[in-house]
């Protein structure tokens, strides 16, 4: 394209996930609805971990920074999906999408990171259990947790930069809830090589180093489960890692099918189904995984609204 076709882009328009109208209050119904169960149970979780002593472990540690950072990721995106169902203009300004863009990224790695570390927990908890309060200490968890915010930062300060590099023509449609890197490289009138390589290089160590070191982490563990002689007792153990391993399953499944793709073959309806499950569905099911699965969690709830139960029928 000539550089006289070239026209300086003030702000997108965010088409969103459907274009029908009569589609957009349902539709906003039910996203409302996903947030708000999405932000009640993982807030939740954060007070019942804060407020009970007997959940200040690493494990759950890492569970209230997971909890946190899902609600931030979800907050990021799906308040002004909301807002612009029912704007007219649907419009987002071009600094507010590399915003949203830097915040999307950062948080998703932060979330990619914390579910390495929490494998990473368990298997120094099944595998070197006697070692385990010596090794988890609460200084290397508080250092751990601070990592994964250093590296989510760095991670989404890249790929913003590399898009604020970019340049955008006249058409600023993005056919997307809001400022993804496929979606806005799509609009693009230069060339998204460079991004893409990143994507695809850099990308690729942070989502797939964290995936092999959780496998890696699973693999030691299912080895020293096998070797337990009691089917009960290989059960106990398996049960501990059951909620961790279903999240896992479905972040990683959905993340891998929309970003480990080529530009070229990038589909937008696919690319919205797999978006939302990774933004919405499952921070909004992380709270029920964690807290169906784990005894320590349902005790403590059931006394937690016991205690508030009491209080109020004072």
């Amino acid at each position: 394209m000539d550089n006289t076709n070239w026209t300086s882009v003030s702000h997108f328009i965010l088409l969103g996930i459907s274009t029908r109208p009569e589609e957009q209050i349902p539709l906003f119904l039910l996203f409302l609805l996903m947030y708000a169960i999405n932000i009640s149970g993982n807030f939740a979780i954060i007070t019942l971990i804060i407020s009970t002593p007997r959940l200040h472990t690493p494990m759950y540690i890492f569970l209230s920074n997971l909890a946190l950072a899902d609600i931030c990721f979800t907050s990021t995106t799906v308040p002004k999906m909301l807002q612009n169902m029912f704007s007219p203009t649907k419009a987002i300004s071009y600094m507010g999408c590399l915003v949203q863009t830097y915040f999307f990224i950062c948080f998703a790695a932060m979330e990619n990171f914390l579910l390495a570390i929490m494998a990473y927990d368990r298997y120094i908890a099944i595998c070197q259990p006697f070692r385990y309060p010596m090794i988890l200490t609460r200084m290397l968890c508080l250092q751990m947790v601070a990592l994964c915010h250093i590296l989510s930062h760095l991670h989404a300060l890249l790929h913003t930069f590399l898009m604020g590099q970019l340049i955008f023509c006249a058409d600023n449609r993005i056919p997307h809830f809001f400022c993804d890197l496929y979606p806005l490289m799509k609009i693009s009138c230069s060339s998204t090589h460079l991004n893409t390589l990143m994507i695809h290089t850099e990308g690729v160590i942070v989502i797939n180093g964290a995936l092999i070191f959780i496998i890696a982490s699973y693999v030691c563990i299912i080895s020293v489960v096998l070797r337990k002689p009691s089917a009960k007792g290989k059960w106990r153990t398996f049960s501990t890692c059951g909620s961790h391993l279903t999240v896992v399953a479905i972040f990683y499944g959905t993340l891998t099918g929309v970003y480990f793709q080529p530009l070229t073959s990038y589909s937008v309806t696919k690319g919205h189904i797999l978006t939302v499950m990774y933004t919405v569905v499952t921070p909004m099911l992380n709270p029920f995984i964690y807290s169906l699965k784990n005894g320590d969690v349902k005790g403590a709830f059931r006394k937690w609204m016991s205690r508030i139960w009491t209080s109020f029928s004072r």
